[in-house]
C-alpha cells in the first residue's frame, strides 16, 4: 500500500509541473486541479477511492473539451494521477502525458528528456525500474 500511495503521491507532482499548460487556455476551469488534488488527499487517507477515480473522470473530460494540445496533456496527466487511487498502473500514464504536454508547449523535443529526466530524480529509488524500464528513460 505504501508503494501505491507514493507513486499516487509521485503521479500528482508530475501532472501538477504542467498543470499551467490547461490553466492559462482554461483559467475557470479547475476540473484538473481537483484531480491532482483528490490523488494527494486519497494518498493521505482523507478521500475514499471512488471520490478519487471521479475526479478523474472529470479531468479527463475535461482533456476531452480541451482543444490545445498541451492543455489536453496536461488534463489527461491530471485525470491519470488521480485515477491512481483506483489502479496504481495510471502513475506512469500521468508522467507520460505530462510529458507530452511539456513537448507540445515547447515544440522542443528536449523537453521530454527533461521532464522524463525529473520524473525519474523525484520517484523513490525502489519504484524507479517499475517504472522507468532501461529502454524508456
Amino acid at each position: 500500500m505504501e508503494d501505491h500511495e507514493a507513486l499516487a503521491l509521485w503521479a500528482a507532482d508530475c501532472a501538477d509541473r504542467v498543470l499551467n499548460l490547461f490553466e492559462q487556455v482554461h483559467p475557470t476551469d479547475d476540473r484538473p486541479r481537483l484531480a491532482i488534488e483528490a490523488a494527494r488527499a486519497w494518498a493521505a487517507g482523507e478521500m475514499p477511492m471512488t471520490e478519487a477515480r471521479a475526479a478523474a473522470f472529470a479531468a479527463h473530460k475535461a482533456a476531452r473539451e480541451a482543444e490545445h494540445p498541451a492543455a489536453r496533456s496536461a488534463a489527461r496527466a491530471a485525470g491519470h494521477a488521480a485515477a491512481t487511487a483506483h489502479v496504481v498502473t495510471h502513475a506512469p500514464h500521468a508522467a507520460a502525458y505530462a510529458a507530452k504536454a511539456a513537448t507540445q508547449a515547447s515544440e522542443d523535443e528536449m523537453a521530454t528528456v527533461e521532464e522524463r529526466d525529473w520524473q525519474y530524480r523525484r520517484l523513490p529509488d525502489h519504484l524507479r525500474a517499475k517504472v522507468f524500464p532501461a529502454s524508456t528513460r
